[in-house]
């Protein structure tokens, strides 16, 4: 079955080379593929774990799907490695420029979430979710920028971040923090690398249907209650974040947006009510 683009094939990142952790499943898969149906080279960081086989096989096949439909799409490569170690990102960055010769867009998406109770919570899970959320996310970065600012000519750096860096959740005392730090990562790095011309942003999704809301989504209830305060009546998919992704590493369509969170969440943030 060929794979369907979330959006046409219309070159907006052609000639581009990027570089996304977490790339083989949820919103960082479909980020992958909506990238190199732009004509964007990327290169996917994943975890490299047994169980993930199927999605690493599967997201390649979806890419070599693209050019048996005709679309003049990027090219693709994968290294695995766990973004808490500082040189995960060094590498895939570096395998990226070896590849490609440069880098111009780098998403830091890898994240981990498991619902817990606050009193509950251990400093293990604690422990894991700012290793990965925070400080894999400012491993990535760094590195982009170190490489984006050796080349001189700017970038994009987004990081993925969630509605949750502006709501509580009483079952996301240990996540809700780290994605209002990689939003605030994003509006510190700004101003630090805007000299350079490069643009620091965070995506901001809602209730995405990916592995990490799994525990939501097959609870009936759970699922009914989220939709009924999405204004568009529905929970996203991967796939919605396609668009403002692209948005965001275009510079031709975003090159004065810079230190900002763009929320993608179907009007959930503004439902009081």
């Amino acid at each position: 079955m060929a794979f369907k683009t979330a959006l046409p094939a219309w070159n907006l990142l052609k000639g581009k080379t990027a570089a996304v952790t977490g790339g083989t499943t949820g919103i960082g898969r479909a980020v992958v593929l909506a990238y190199i149906t732009q004509g964007c080279n990327v290169a996917v960081n994943h975890l490299g774990l047994s169980k993930d086989e199927i999605n690493r096989h599967s997201l390649l096949e979806e890419a070599k799907s693209l050019e048996r439909q005709g679309i003049e799409a990027g090219r693709i490569l994968e290294l695995p490695g766990d973004v808490t170690s500082p040189e995960t990102s060094t590498d895939l960055i570096q395998e990226a420029v070896a590849q490609w010769g440069q880098l111009d867009i780098f998403v830091a998406n890898a994240g981990v979430f498991k619902q817990a109770e606050f009193l509950k919570i251990q400093p293990q899970l604690l422990d894991h979710s700012l290793d990965v959320n925070i400080k894999g996310t400012f491993y990535g970065c760094q590195a982009a920028a170190r490489q984006m600012v050796k080349q001189g000519h700017g970038g994009s750096i987004i990081g993925i971040s969630s509605v949750s860096a502006l709501l509580g959740g009483g079952f996301q005392t240990h996540y809700t923090p780290t994605k209002a730090a990689i939003l605030s990562m994003m509006q510190s790095m700004a101003i630090a690398l805007g000299k350079d011309r490069i643009r620091c942003n965070a995506l901001m999704p809602g209730t995405i249907s990916t592995q990490l809301a799994d525990h939501d989504m097959k609870n009936p209830a759970k699922k009914a209650a989220l939709e009924a305060r999405i204004p568009l009546g529905r929970i996203g998919n991967p796939e919605d974040m396609a668009g403002p992704a692209i948005f965001l590493a275009c510079e031709p369509m975003s090159r004065y947006v810079n230190a900002t969170g763009i929320l993608a969440d179907g009007g959930m943030f503004s439902n009081l009510q």
